[in-house]
This record gives C-alpha cells, structure tokens and sequence, in this order.
C-alpha cells in the first residue's frame, strides 16, 4: 500500500556540515524537510522508493540500484563525517522489474553501493526516526514525459498490492537558472518554469504538467520533472491533497518541498 508521497529538493549545502552558516539561507526548506519528516515518521512506511536525477541515468531505460546495503558518500562536497547507512528490498525490485518486462517498459537493474546526493539529501533529513525504513533507489531515462508519468502510473499497480507500506520520494530541484550567479547561468524563463510548475501541482492538473512547453522546460535547466512525473502518474486515480510546504531559490537553483495528503 501507499502511505507517503512527496517531492524534495537536494541540495547538499542543506545538511549543516556541508551548509555550516550557509543553511541560514535556505531556512524555509528546512523547516519543510522537518515538517516532512514527522509526516513520515507518522506513515512509518517500510519501504522508501527514491527518484533521484544524479544516480545512473540512462538515456532510453528507468532503473533501480539494487545493492544488498547502501552508504551515503558526501566526500566531493567536503563532508568526511556524515555518514548514513540503508537496507535494500530486493524482493520488490524484482517484482517491479518483472511487471515492467511485462509491460515491455525498459527498466534496468544496476548496483552500486553508494548513494547519490539526489537520494541521501532527503534520506538523511527524512529517515531519522525511522532508521530501520528499506530503501529502492531508483532512477528516471530521457524518455518523453508521458512515458514517465505511464511508468509511475504502472508502478501503482504493484505499489497497492504490497502489503507492506510503502513511501515515494521525488526527489529533484526545479530550475538551476534563477539569478545571474546560478550554476547554469541567468534565463528569465527560469522562474517562469517554477512558478508555473509549482501553481500546476497545487491545482492537481497534471495534464498542465505534461503538456509543458518543451523550450520552456530546456531554458529552465531544471532536474525534477521527470522525477515529479513518475510520482504524479503514480498518484493518478488516487484521491490526494497537495500541500506545498516551501519554495525558495536563494543561490539561483529552486528548491520545492511539497507533500502529498493521501485521502
């Protein structure tokens, strides 16, 4: 069964030995990721899915890591000490890649022992009273979007059957283009994405989403559409709230946390 869905940024600079007195900065996505945190913890979910953008991205396949542990691995932001660990639910990673061969959806099994950022970022924020939670990294294609909202829409079909609960995760940052002195560079369309993007999820039209204009989204630079997509197909026919937690863009890159009330 579902108990929790949600989108989050992952910015590294969150965690407070990376951040240190940067996290000032992003306070409004700290006190969502904490007010997120005891929505979880309320769902105690057994399994956590995590779409993430920066594990292996595959051009014309989804996949999932599966690896019997995982580790959180933060050195190339300069944090030597955090250090988180995870277990695996193997068995559901076959049952989701046996569903998809079915379906003749591409779907590829790859392991790695260690965890991206896009994926440890909210882990460490989220799984704190729930440390014993299974995890299922899992990673989107460069596939269309459609494809990506009928895959997360498939992936519902085996999520309501399981009789454990189970916790998705979209995990992403909207555009990378915000202000002058953001990674990718200044476009005005950058803020236009986001704000168009975040009223789309607030008002549940996910046909909004899929029919976004293809240079808008490219101008944009962003990395968590795709990610929101699977988990808005797999929300598709389910009765849900959305809740927009927070939303800010203090070093030009947009970062939204938004919960999804489950009816």
């Amino acid at each position: 069964m579902l108990s929790f869905a949600a989108i989050t940024p992952h910015p590294p600079i969150l965690i407070p030995t990376i951040g240190r007195e940067n996290t000032k900065r992003i306070k409004k996505t700290a006190e969502a990721m904490e007010e997120l945190e005891k929505k979880i913890s309320k769902a105690k979910p057994d399994t956590i899915i995590v779409i993430s953008p920066h594990g292996s991205l595959l051009p014309d396949a989804f996949s999932i890591n599966l690896n019997p542990k995982y580790q959180s691995n933060l050195e190339e932001f300069g944090d030597f000490s955090t250090k988180v660990e995870f277990k695996t639910n193997t068995a559901l990673a076959f049952r989701i890649k046996e569903f998809m061969e079915d379906k003749n959806i591409p779907l590829v099994l790859t392991s790695d022992g260690f965890l991206d950022h896009g994926a440890v970022v909210p882990l460490y924020f989220l799984t704190k009273k729930i440390p014993e939670v299974s995890i299922l990294p899992m990673g989107y294609s460069m596939l269309d979007f459609k494809t990506h909202f009928n895959f997360g829409d498939l992936l519902k079909e085996i999520i309501l059957n399981e009789e454990q609960k189970i916790a998705i995760i979209a995990s992403g940052d909207l555009s990378h283009r915000l202000t002058k002195d953001a990674p990718a560079g200044y476009s005005a369309r950058g803020k236009e994405f986001d704000e168009k993007l975040t009223e789309l999820i607030a008002n549940k039209n996910t046909a909004g989403i899929l029919k976004m204009d293809a240079d808008l989204v490219e101008k944009a630079g962003e990395c968590g559409l795709r990610s929101i997509l699977i988990l808005l197909g797999l929300l598709e026919r389910i009765n849900y709230t959305p809740e927009i937690l927070s939303y800010e863009g203090p070093f030009g890159v947009g970062y939204l946390v938004a919960n999804f009330k489950l009816e």
